[in-house]
Parts: structure tokens; sequence; C-alpha cells
């Protein structure tokens, strides 16, 4: 059975929104090598629709290891509309997102890996889909903007992981609590 890894860029006020704007302040080559082994421990990509057009219109331009691998990976997207998904390996993922999930972390393979998708991650940890979180916190407040966990959440989580960057990130990896 596959693991299904949540990995979120955040802030320490829990943003997680338009980290592109960010996030980048806090990657060297050291967190860009942790970031492309996850990638290549991964053989599926799992988004929702906001983060998949974000990548798509941006990944298929760009070349070098890390953007081979993200345009040849098996991408699922969870998506409402009938729009055609144009990148390289995407599939729609319309109805019955958690049992459609739930089949692909039962078949053979590498991880499958999802960032950005707030939404998608919320069901995703209600309905005990997530094997991992890892949150690669930057150090910095935003003050507003979209965060992971909404003021009524409640969720318990077992650390895993801890591993600092000379940068001042670190990434926490954590293991759900199944409800």
């Amino acid at each position: 059975m596959r693991k299904l890894i949540v990995s979120e860029f955040i802030t320490l006020d829990g943003i997680m929104e338009a980290p592109e704007k960010w996030a980048f302040d806090f990657q060297d080559d050291v967190t860009g090598e942790f970031k492309k082994g996850e990638l290549f421990e991964s053989d599926v990509l799992l988004v929702g629709h906001a983060t998949y057009e974000v990548f798509a219109n941006s990944w298929p331009s760009r070349d070098g290891d890390f953007a081979d691998r993200m345009n040849s990976l098996s991408k699922y997207v969870v998506i409402t509309s009938d729009e055609e998904l144009m990148w390289n390996n995407s599939h729609a993922i319309k109805e019955n997102i958690v049992a459609e999930v739930a089949k692909l972390k039962e078949q053979l393979g590498k991880d499958i890996l999802v960032v950005g998708s707030g939404i998608l991650v919320k069901t995703l940890l209600d309905n005990n889909l997530v094997d991992e979180l890892r949150l690669f916190v930057c150090p910095i407040v935003l003050g507003e903007g979209k965060r992971l966990f909404k003021d009524n959440d409640i969720a318990k989580f077992t650390l895993v992981s801890a591993k600092p960057f000379d940068t001042g990130a670190v990434v926490l990896t954590y293991s759900p609590v199944k409800k």
C-alpha cells in the first residue's frame, strides 16, 4: 500500500497561501535537495484544481531534473468542472474523492504526494487518508492569508521528525492520529 504524503510550505502563523511569494527566501541547495528527494520518492501527484492550474501553467516550460519529474509524474486532479486537463499525464477525479484516493493508495507504487490544495488536504485528513503531514515551516509571519487549519479544526498528530535547515526553515513531519 502506498503512503499519502502531504507536504506544505507554511509560515509561523499558519499561512499556506501563495508560497511562491515568500517561501523562496528560505530555500537553498540543501532544501532544494530535500524537496527533490520528496518528489522522486513519489510517482503520483494529487492536487486540487487551483494548485493544478498554477503548476500546469509553469512546469511544462521548465527544464532540469525537478521539472522533468514534475512533468512526467501521473497527476490526479480533484476538479468539479468538465475542463480538459492539458498537462501531461493528468487525470481528473470528479466524484467520490475519498473512494478514488483510497483506490490510489491501494495500488502498488511509490508515495502519493499532495502539495498546496488546502481544501483537498482537509478532506484527506478528515477521512484518515493522510499517512504523513510534512510542514516546511518558514520563519516569517504574514498576518493574513489562507491557513492550513481553520479556527474550529481539531486534529492530533504525532511528531515523526524535525529537520532544521541553515535558511531558518524547519521541516516538521507528523503522523496524524487516526480518528
